[in-house]
């Protein structure tokens, strides 16, 4: 009976570690349209699905979305396939850059700062994310504080994935201040990619996860911006990136 539980329990601790989990809606096929807002999970969505949102709450009041689903012009042709499409937008005198990121958008407050929670449970530890973009950007028309001085010179987007060890999804108030975050003891493995150039279409990439550490993650964070300063209410109004067929890589 003893041989049979340790055989069980190096079975569970084989399972575990060879899995190979995705995140849901990673090709960026599912989008449902409440009122005015588009938003990427399907409608009645369950909890399980609701693992992607940007910042259309906020926007979609106006009759604006700096992120849709986009049909038309994809990376992989097929019944049902679609790219999302993340616009910069000016609302207000205030830049919201077209974003998409695993996590929930709660508010704007004010027009001048947003309320979001970042991260959706995972456990697994892929090597790289990959997929395709496409990226055409503007010149910066909107700069604020100490990104003042990159006014008049090409936008930069990006695409960042974490993995941390975090208890629950990590809050964040996006206020355009300051220089960036503080260094977070619960991450556990990053990579970022910055978009520097325009493409003429869709591109292949693959992004290496650094690991910082051993431990298990149980959060992913996967943002998306048409701006490299988009938290700092920097960037280009006339930015535009497609996403599309994202995918963890182990």
């Amino acid at each position: 009976m003893k041989r049979i539980t340790l055989i069980l329990a190096v079975m569970a601790i084989w399972f575990d570690l060879s899995a190979q989990p995705q995140v849901y809606n990673l090709d960026f096929d599912i989008w449902s349209k409440k009122g005015s807002c588009w938003n990427p999970f399907p409608k009645d969505a369950e909890a399980s699905e609701r693992v992607w949102d940007t910042a259309n709450k906020g926007l979609s009041i106006l009759g604006i979305n700096g992120t849709e689903p986009e049909y038309g012009h994809v990376a992989v042709k097929g019944s049902g396939k679609a790219a999302a499409k993340l616009s910069g937008k000016k609302v207000a005198g205030t830049f919201c850059p077209g974003n998409l990121y695993t996590g929930h958008f709660v508010k704007v407050v004010k027009f001048s700062s947003a309320d979001i929670y970042l991260g959706t449970p995972f456990k697994g530890r892929p090597v790289s994310l990959s997929g395709y973009f496409h990226y055409q950007p503007g010149i910066i028309d909107c700069a604020k504080g100490d990104y003042k001085d990159r006014k008049g010179t090409l936008d930069k987007g990006s695409i960042d994935i974490t993995l941390a060890d975090w208890s629950s999804p990590h809050h964040l108030e996006v206020k355009g201040e300051g220089q960036g975050q503080e260094k977070d003891s619960h991450i556990i493995g990053k990579g970022t990619l910055v978009l520097d150039k325009r493409t003429p279409g869709y591109v292949h990439f693959e992004i290496p996860i650094e690991y910082l550490n051993n431990r298990v993650p149980n959060y992913i964070l996967i943002s998306i911006s048409t701006s490299l300063y988009g938290e700092f209410f920097t960037g280009s109004s006339k930015s535009v990136l497609y996403v599309d067929e994202f995918k963890l890589n182990y």
